[in-house]
């Protein structure tokens, strides 16, 4: 068991070693670019990376607190929907209404990977392998669909 400071730290090693990594990958309009805190420009529309003791996440999430707003983004994701699959090469988990870990109702787009722990340096390896090429995918479709997201803008 790891006390909360060393589970602070070992999170934020991780991270800062992704982050540095990954700062050697310019985005897909070539661009230098923030890639563990990718900013898409249209508030409560967000890139989430999440890694804890059993499973890591990679999710496009959209928490606005209106529903409709929610339902509204969700048509727009359909829409991209098989382009979005074709740049990631694979089926993500589609989730119209689910609870955040704050008990927040979100909408996700999102993939897995079980069995891979933070706490354990020699997963790292494959925790970098998950996310860096479904982060860049990320980028490479939010590049040219981000366009049709502007309505969102607020």
């Amino acid at each position: 068991m790891y006390s909360r400071e060393e589970v602070k730290q070992l999170k934020e090693t991780f991270w800062t070693r992704f982050g540095q990594y990954m700062a050697l990958h310019a985005s897909a309009d070539g661009e230098k670019i923030n890639w563990v805190n990718y900013r898409t420009g249209i508030k409560n529309l967000r890139f989430k990376m999440e890694a804890d003791k059993r499973v890591a996440l990679i999710a496009i999430e959209w928490n606005h607190p209106d529903v409709t707003m929610r339902s509204l983004m969700w048509e727009q994701f359909e829409q991209y929907r098989t382009i979005l699959e074709q740049i990631l090469g694979e089926e993500w988990i589609w989730d119209l209404e689910m609870l955040d870990e704050y008990g927040k109702s979100v909408s996700m787009i999102y993939m897995t990977l079980e069995g891979k722990s933070i706490f354990k340096p020699e997963d790292w390896p494959d925790l970098i392998s998950f996310f860096k090429p479904r982060l860049i995918a990320l980028d490479e479709f939010w590049c040219d669909a981000q366009y049709g997201f502007e309505i969102f803008k607020s």
